[in-house]
């Protein structure tokens, strides 16, 4: 379990730090965004006040924060009921670091900040995303290809 909490801190470290350089040191705004790699990565200022790529747009803070946090202890519960191998472990914790991360958003800010736009070969992707998003993603597809049922803990364990 200690590589789930390593990972899972280091999901939410680099979410938050990323978040503060690009939009406090390097100014990205509402009026400002930055050409990374033209086209396929710009920087572009996002609230997503929601749960992604705007939908649920109007469901209220406390209960996205609510379901964040319930999952993230649904997703402990099972590593911890069934012992996972290390890079099921790893993959819990960029799922709660990511998730977290976007609830910590959301009590700083009311919504979810989010920076990152990916556009490819003459498709202008509209929508924005940010770095726990990222690990959010990789956490759950981590779960789905190494997790496993295995045998669950004997009570007392």
């Amino acid at each position: 379990m200690k590589l789930l909490w390593i990972s899972a801190f280091l999901a939410f470290a680099l979410d938050q730090l990323s978040k503060y350089v690009v939009i406090h040191m390097m100014g990205v705004s509402p009026f400002k965004s930055i050409d990374v790699y033209p086209p396929l990565l710009r920087f572009i200022y996002g609230e997503n006040r929601g749960i992604n790529f705007g939908l649920g747009d109007g469901i209220s803070i406390s209960v996205l924060i609510a379901v964040a946090f319930l999952i993230c202890l649904g997703v402990l519960w099972w590593v911890w009921r069934n012992p996972q191998p290390l890079v099921a472990q790893a993959s819990a914790g960029l799922l709660i670091g990511g998730a977290l991360a976007n609830v910590a958003d959301r009590l700083i800010y009311g919504y979810v900040l989010d920076f990152l736009n990916m556009s490819c070969c003459g498709i202008n992707n509209p929508f924005v995303f940010n770095v726990a998003d990222i690990f959010i993603f990789a956490g759950a597809i981590g779960l789905v290809i190494f997790g496993q049922e295995g045998k669950p803990r004997k009570k007392g364990a």
